[in-house]
Order: C-alpha cells, then sequence, then structure tokens
C-alpha cells in the first residue's frame, strides 16, 4: 500500500511521518527531495539563478532559500514559476523512489511526504490520502515559534496553500495533531493497525 502524506505548514507532518517509519513504513520525503534537485550541479538550481537572478545564489554557489522565500511567498506569479521549475523534477524523483520501494518490498507501506499535495493536484497517484491537521490559529503560533517569522510573514505563507479545513475535508485519513505527540502516536498506531501493518 502507498498513501501521500500531507497537511499545511507547521501542521506536523514530519512527526507523523517519523512515528509512520517507527511501525515500519518506508519514506519518500519531497522537501528533502526539493533539496537535492536544488543542489550545485542540479539543472534546476541554474534554471532558478537563470530566472530570479544571481542573488538568490549565496556566494558559495549554493541557494540562498530566505532571500528566494522572500521572494515567491510575496509574489504569488514567481511563486507559481518558481513551481514551474522545481515540481516536475521532484515528481519524477518522487515516482521513481517509490515504484522502486514498492518494487522491494510489495508488502510494506510507502508514504510519500507531499506538503503541496493537492496544491499540485497528486492525490490520484496515491492510493489514499492522510492529512496532519492542526487548526489554522495552531498553524500559525507553531510557524512564527519554528521559523522566526512575524505574524504577516506567517499568514502570507499559510495562504500561499490550501486550507487545512480543506485538506482535512478531501483526506481519507485525518491524524489530529493538536494534542500532544500521545495523542497522535495513538491514532497513527490505530491507522497501522487497521491497515494491518504490524
Amino acid at each position: 500500500m502507498n498513501i501521500g502524506l500531507t497537511g499545511g505548514i507547521a501542521t506536523g507532518k514530519s512527526t507523523v511521518a517519523r512515528l509512520l517509519v517507527e511501525r515500519g513504513a518506508a519514506l519518500v520525503d519531497a522537501d528533502r527531495i526539493a533539496r537535492e534537485i536544488v543542489e550545485p550541479g542540479q539543472a534546476p538550481l541554474a534554471q532558478i539563478a537563470a530566472h530570479f537572478g544571481p542573488e538568490v545564489l549565496l556566494e558559495d554557489g549554493t541557494l540562498d532559500r530566505r532571500k528566494l522565500g522572500r521572494i515567491v511567498f510575496a509574489d504569488a506569479a514567481k511563486r507559481k514559476e518558481l513551481e514551474a521549475i522545481t515540481h516536475p523534477a521532484i515528481r519524477a524523483v518522487m515516482r521513481e523512489r517509490v515504484e522502486a520501494l514498492e518494487r522491494e518490498r510489495p508488502d510494506r507501506l510507502v508514504v510519500a511526504d507531499i506538503p503541496l499535495l493537492y496544491e499540485s493536484g497528486l492525490e490520484a497517484l496515491y492510493e489514499g490520502i492522510m492529512v496532519v491537521y492542526v487548526p489554522r490559529d495552531i498553524q500559525l503560533q507553531r510557524l512564527m515559534a519554528r521559523d522566526g517569522l512575524t505574524a504577516e510573514e506567517a499568514d502570507k505563507r499559510l495562504s500561499a496553500q490550501m486550507d487545512i479545513e480543506e485538506k482535512r475535508r478531501r483526506a481519507d485519513y485525518v491524524i489530529d495533531n493538536r494534542s500532544g505527540l500521545d495523542e497522535t502516536a495513538k491514532q497513527v498506531e490505530r491507522f497501522c493497525l487497521e491497515k494491518g501493518l504490524r
């Protein structure tokens, strides 16, 4: 079985992914792949620098994520331009890795952690979609604390994604992550037991 794992910024996807891996799942992480494809020498990084200008690169040739983030989160059109460069490359690598893991062990759950799963229209690629949920006000507080953002900066980032309530409505499985790690772990355990993944 494979599932797409999503949610919103600062809802706790990484925590849920770790809990699933602890229970035997294999993980393919879109954020990790997104970092890999913009390493020096990779084609998407060269395309980003050509499109947004050399000022989005640090002196050592690596991507200046903060500078690029300020550009794309302030302008929806620029964010779409960035996604047009990165998303096809991320999707191709994700698909290769999920298929390889399924061939390797067909009995194992494969989890594809994709923050922008719904926004990218990828739900049909997976047997089910799990959404990690917290209400928007908690998302905002967690994001500000985690990334040192102002309320305005955090709100812009949340507004760049589909509303968390809409993601929850569309989900096949919901993990409510507002009540602490123990409660979240119990929900993950129930999902694994129901799917016979122990």
